[in-house]
């Protein structure tokens, strides 16, 4: 009987290139195309002129004093110095850490020590997040420091803090004001930088949360998440016809690998709608720029769906794009296909720490398997279910979904530990993700083995939130899990246990959370209980918990 193991064979070898490499490679060839457009800024670049504002601005951060190896964070939402930062980073050898726009005060200051910032490229403000006001309130000196020369208690690496949009704190640099810096020798210095680059260079570190408390750093190589998002490009045969909308987050990798990576390793065009979603902005952009593909969790898909204004928009330019975060449900899939004209559209499935994509469905699946499967294995990727003992199942049976390949991160950055827990002396990632593989290598994921919940695309692990709670003085006990949501998949509950003599209600306890760990992380429901139902060797039966909730709220919405 054949065994649960795939290998993705593939014609087209793995790309020898640094990123910026192969920015100079795709300006060489496609000087004039469209490569960017930023709809809320009203940008719109060639791949020369992206090129050169790239070079700019990674010339001003080597004169600023950084040098390869050190940590750049990006704290922002959607912009084009976002993706000017990204490559920027790239080209001088810098090590790019994409922070959440959703942090707040504890998960910054994580963030930025874990890695060890030594600059900080920052919005000043986006919707409720007062980023500069945050920065000021972590790092009082902030105040009377002079540009380049902060010294902050809190992140003692940190020295240089780069505002997009100009500078308003007293120790930043503006944006233009650091890419103003570079000059000829600057140049030259790039370019000689760029010639020793190599591509198993690390040059991004992506937070993921752990089930054992504090967020993890992913590190990815050139080699990782460049050829990653070039054979995504490749299984939706992008050219330099294609315009992609990314309504996705860049500081994630389905914005920065998916969306920036998959363009610029195909010469497609970058169509950015806002810098956030926004269903209406994403149907202006589909229709205003012609796209030919677009992105989205499938929540995004439904709000644009089910937009009082859908039916004003041409969406026929459309044939393909992804959905990828959660489980797709056939019937939107269905509708999918027949009113925004995605007849094309892929399912993918991976993680951080795979750059992310090691499964895709083709152009050429079917309805059925692009819905009740995540598609067959990746060029160059292998792919395995094992047991409990770690033996590979025969095709068909349930066990955990492993992989292995070019595009499995180096590890987790300062955390040796977690890391051997994560990848095998054998180069093997575990997801902790149950799955099947079929006869024809079709991959199923059938649950998860960690405890994570996915609000709207957004992975949660209710440990990081337990730990943040526990802070609360009055509360001796909390679980946290995820429950069915109709609009987001799953919603977060908090099951709390209260010191004796202590009184707190449900909106205390997100008032404790508001500002401090981001706005998805808070929890919808809350229930004050007595006890928690445990095994007898005293291990939390969260399942139990889960379904008294779901019995709960079935009722209140029956009442």
């Amino acid at each position: 009987m054949p065994m649960s193991y795939v290998s993705g064979a593939s014609a087209a070898p793995l790309l020898g290139d640094t990123i910026g490499r192969a920015l100079d490679r795709v300006v060489a060839h496609s000087p004039d195309a469209l490569a960017l457009v930023v709809r809320q800024q009203a940008i719109r670049l060639s791949w020369a002129e992206l090129a050169r504002k790239v070079d700019d601005f990674a010339a001003g951060l080597l004169a600023l004093g950084l040098s390869p190896g050190d940590r750049v964070g990006v704290w922002s939402p959607n912009n084009a110095e976002w993706v000017i930062t990204q490559l920027a980073t790239a080209k001088a050898g810098l090590v790019l850490v994409t922070i959440n726009p959703a942090y707040r005060l504890s998960e910054l200051e994580y963030a930025l020590n874990k890695v060890g910032c030594a600059a900080l490229v920052t919005a000043t403000a986006f919707k409720t997040s007062d980023y500069a006001g945050m920065l000021a309130s972590l790092m009082p000196e902030v105040a009377s420091s002079a540009p380049g020369h902060l010294h902050a208690e809190a992140v003692p690496t940190l020295r240089h803090i780069i505002q997009i949009g100009g500078a308003t704190l007293a120790a930043a640099f503006g944006f233009d004001a650091v890419s103003a810096t570079a000059d000829d020798a600057g140049r030259a210095r790039l370019a000689e930088i760029g010639a020793q680059l190599q591509f198993d260079d690390p040059i991004n570190v992506q937070f993921t949360s752990g089930t054992t408390g504090a967020p993890k750093g992913a590190t990815l190589t050139h080699h990782n998440i460049l050829n990653n998002g070039y054979f995504i490009g490749e299984t939706m045969k992008y050219t330099q016809a294609d315009r992609v909308c990314i309504p996705v987050p860049l500081y994630h990798c389905f914005g920065m690998v998916i969306g920036v990576l998959a363009c610029l390793t195909h010469g497609s065009a970058m169509i950015f709608p806002g810098e956030g979603f926004d269903p209406l902005a994403t149907l202006e952009a589909v229709s205003a720029e012609r796209c030919t593909s677009l992105y989205g969790v499938p929540t995004m898909f439904i709000a644009q769906l089910d937009h009082p204004r859908f039916a004003e928009f041409d969406m026929s330019s459309l044939r393909t794009g992804v959905m990828a975060g959660t489980i797709c449900p056939i019937e939107l899939m269905r509708r999918a296909i027949a009113q925004m004209n995605l007849r094309d559209i892929t399912i993918c499935y991976g993680m951080t720490e795979t750059s992310p994509v090691s499964f895709q469905t083709t152009l050429d699946d079917s309805l059925e398997r692009r819905v009740t499967t995540v598609g067959r294995v990746h060029p160059h990727m292998e792919a395995k279910i094992i047991d409990a003992e770690g033996r590979i199942v025969p095709a068909g049976e349930k066990g955990e979904l492993c992989t292995r390949g070019y595009a499995v991160m180096l590890g987790y950055w300062a955390d040796e530990e977690r890391t051997r827990g994560a990848i095998d002396a054998a180069g093997w990632m575990h997801t902790g993700d149950l799955a099947t593989l079929d006869e024809a290598g079709y991959c199923a994921i059938v649950g998860r083995i960690k405890d994570l919940v996915i609000r709207g695309g957004e992975n949660i692990y209710p440990r990081e939130v337990e730990d943040f709670l526990y802070r609360h003085p009055a509360i001796s006990d909390v679980q946290i899990f995820g429950v069915p949501d109709a609009k987001f998949g799953e919603e977060l509950c908090a099951w709390v246990k209260l010191r004796e003599g202590a009184s707190l209600d449900a909106e205390g306890l997100r008032a404790f959370c508001h500002g401090q760990i981001a706005h998805f992380k808070i929890p919808r429901h809350v229930r004050f209980v007595e006890s928690f139902p445990m095994t007898v060797t005293g291990k939390m039966q969260k399942f139990l918990m889960r379904e008294a909730m779901e019995r709960e709220l079935l009722e209140n919405l029956a009442g």
